[in-house]
């Protein structure tokens, strides 16, 4: 029987990870989280597969920042694929304090390669962000190999660790691929996200913030992923990948206010909204990012839940658990 270790793994997408290998293989989970803003152990608990399956979870508390001791490596024998997850990933914060994310996502991520090369795993997936491209012009949909213009600390940080992996694929020899993700959205999610936040407004009759350009015109875009569907895309990469090379996970783009809209909608309730230039108030949010997703497409692989339904059905929980809004 396999085991893969996901770090992160009480994340928002890091759980929807640990769901989706209980539900769909018979792998072992190791979690190392340390359970910081991000993290929260309801996101396992809440699963409804949770108490059948938890004998199959191992949860180990370890701050990245700082190097595998003896005691934690003695809880990771056995180690078949290491998903890497863990992250700090708030654009504000990065602004406010880059160098936390350097600790995190640049050392936290050598660390992490340092323990791989010590295993070595079949194969160590890091996933990053579609923000290492920066703003892509209308039109333009980045491919996995196009070159960085990172527009923020956080992303910047995303693109070391991301050079840390290829370096050490191309030094090392170990099994590593980089997976590019764009805006994931789902169950449990963090209430400072824009969706759960959203929601939350609309509900209070408050008035959502939309980004948008200079001239207030038009609304900052995204493409859009249910967490299942990015769990879907690891689980196939983890059979069919090359090593050293990246993927593309995308959804569909939509602009913030459309989503906005769509929430509205679901939840019947008046949408109140002002768009905001965000970027040049707070220089580092950009208008859009895009990805092309043709490679993943020419694989052979095919996305299970279409966004209207995840999207529908996703809205319909959070107001259902309250809870995950606060």
């Amino acid at each position: 029987m396999k085991t893969v270790l996901i770090t992160g793994g009480a994340g928002f997408v890091g759980s929807h990870c640990v769901e989706g290998v209980l539900k769909e293989t018979d792998w072992n989970v190791v979690i190392l989280d340390r359970l910081d803003i991000a993290g929260n152990l309801e996101r396992l608990s809440d699963m409804e597969i949770w108490e059948q399956e938890k004998h199959r979870v191992k949860f180990i508390w370890w701050d990245l920042k700082a190097p595998l001791n003896v005691f934690v490596k003695k809880e990771l024998k056995n180690v078949n694929y290491i998903w890497h997850l863990a992250a700090s990933s708030h654009v504000d914060r990065s602004i406010e304090d880059p160098l936390s994310f350097v600790q995190d996502n640049v050392v936290g991520t050598c660390n992490m390669l340092n323990y791989a090369r010590e295993v070595p795993p079949d194969l160590f997936i890091y996933f990053s962000t579609d923000e290492v491209f920066g703003p892509a012009p209308e039109g333009v949909y980045y491919k996995e190999w196009d070159r960085y213009k990172s527009g923020n600390p956080y992303a910047a940080t995303k693109a070391g660790a991301e050079e840390l992996c290829i370096a050490y694929q191309n030094t090392y020899r170990l099994p590593i691929i980089v997976t590019h993700t764009m805006n994931v959205f789902g169950e449990r999610q963090h209430p400072e996200k824009f969706i759960p936040m959203t929601i939350r407004k609309i509900l209070n009759d408050e008035t959502v913030l939309i980004h948008s350009d200079s001239k207030k015109e038009t609304s900052g875009s995204r493409c859009w992923i249910h967490s299942r569907n990015v769990f879907d895309a690891l689980l196939f990469l983890t059979e069919k990948h090359k090593d050293g090379d990246k993927y593309n996970i995308v959804g569909e783009e939509k602009t913030n206010l459309e989503i906005a809209q769509m929430i509205a909608k679901i939840v019947k309730k008046p949408l109140k909204h002002d768009l905001v230039d965000f970027h040049s108030s707070r220089p580092g949010h950009d208008l859009r990012y895009a990805l092309d997703g043709t490679k993943l497409k020419e694989m052979g692989f095919e996305y299970k839940l279409s966004l209207a339904d995840s999207f529908q059905k996703t809205i319909q929980w959070m107001v259902n658990h309250d809870k995950w809004l606060h």
